[in-house]
Order: structure tokens, then C-alpha cells, then sequence
């Protein structure tokens, strides 16, 4: 009878033994899948910030020197990602392909201006830096207005920071489960070898 219960309690222990592993096992590929969700989720966010474009509408009175000046400083100002000139005509051509006429023809002239699209490094995509931007191209005489996407900006950025702590929570919750279930892995441990280790105590 004593053996017999002691297979039961060894098979017992060793199929808890192996449940602990591979929960251990289990919790540790997940928090690997979330430590690459965190590593590329900057990545993604940046990726989405640098697709916000800001858009200088320029004065028609512009002289072509002065837009190339500014094209020059935007291009080398330490927020700029990258800059696009889009001139009337082809701001017109393309307004012409998204409503499926020529809106020209009956206006008899081209009302559209010529512009920069700015698209701007992720770290200067918040409201407040956009809006400094913003306030010191409008400032110039030849700018007619700058235009950009705040609502969006601010949608953007607040749903970022709840993504990062929703991850950084899941990531907390994983992290406490495999310590526990490594400390359970340890006590199944030395339970199992408790005869061993009183054995040697007594030696």
C-alpha cells in the first residue's frame, strides 16, 4: 500500500512538475512576443506620426526665389522628415481626378495656390511643437496659410499612449504570473527531493 502511494504521489508530482514547465514555458513566449510588440510598436506609431503632412499655402504674389528659399530651410530644419512642392496646376489635376471633372472649365480660371507639403520626424508630432511650426512659416509675408490635421495629431498620440501602458500592464500581469509559476517549479522541486536533501542534512 505505502508503494503504491508513493508511485501515485511521484506520478503526481511529475505531472505537476511538467504543467509548471510548460506554463513557465508558455508565459515566457508570451512575454517574448510582448517584449517584440514593445520594441516594434515605436517603430509603428513613428511610422504613422511621419504620415501627417503640414501644407504651406503660399501667397500667389510669391516670387519663385523666395519659395526656394523657404524650400531650402524647411528641408534642412531638424523637424523635417521629408517636403514636397505641389504647384496650382498640379493641385488642380489632381482635385479634377477626385471629383471626375475639370472644375476649370466652368470657373474659367485655376483658384487653387501653390504649396509645400512638410512631412514632419515623429518626435516633433505633438499639438504644441506642430503649432510652433506652424505659427513661425505662417509668419513669413509670402505664406498664405499653413494647414494641418490637429484633431488627428491629438487622436494619434493619445491613442499611443494608451496602447504603450495597455502593453506595458499585459507586460507587468505576464511578468508577475512567470515568477510565480517559477517559484511554484522551485517548491515542486525540493518537494520531490525532500528525502534527499533530509538524507544529506543528517550525514
Amino acid at each position: 500500500m505505502a508503494s503504491s502511494f508513493e508511485k501515485f504521489q511521484r506520478r503526481r508530482l511529475i505531472s505537476s512538475y511538467f504543467s509548471v514547465i510548460l506554463s513557465i514555458a508558455l508565459v515566457l513566449f508570451l512575454l517574448g512576443v510582448l517584449g517584440l510588440l514593445v520594441l516594434n510598436s515605436k517603430k509603428v506609431a513613428d511610422h504613422f506620426k511621419e504620415q501627417i503632412a503640414l501644407t504651406i499655402y503660399l501667397k500667389d504674389e510669391a516670387k519663385e526665389v523666395e519659395i526656394k528659399q523657404l524650400e531650402k530651410s524647411l528641408t534642412l530644419a531638424k523637424y523635417t522628415k521629408s517636403t514636397q512642392f505641389v504647384s496650382k496646376e498640379e493641385a488642380a489635376e489632381e482635385h479634377s481626378k477626385e471629383i471626375g471633372e475639370n472644375f476649370m472649365d466652368f470657373l474659367g480660371y485655376n483658384p487653387l495656390q501653390n504649396s509645400i507639403d512638410v512631412y514632419l520626424k515623429a518626435d516633433f508630432v505633438d499639438a504644441t511643437q506642430v503649432k510652433d511650426i506652424s505659427d513661425n512659416i505662417s509668419s513669413k509675408d509670402f505664406v498664405e496659410e499653413v494647414s494641418y490635421d490637429q484633431p488627428l495629431i491629438s487622436l494619434l498620440n493619445d491613442n499611443i499612449k494608451k496602447i504603450s501602458l495597455w502593453i506595458l500592464i499585459i507586460s507587468g500581469v505576464f511578468t508577475f504570473i512567470a515568477v510565480l509559476l517559477i517559484n511554484s517549479s522551485i517548491r515542486l522541486s525540493v518537494y520531490a527531493k525532500r528525502f534527499t536533501i533530509k538524507t544529506m542534512q543528517m550525514v
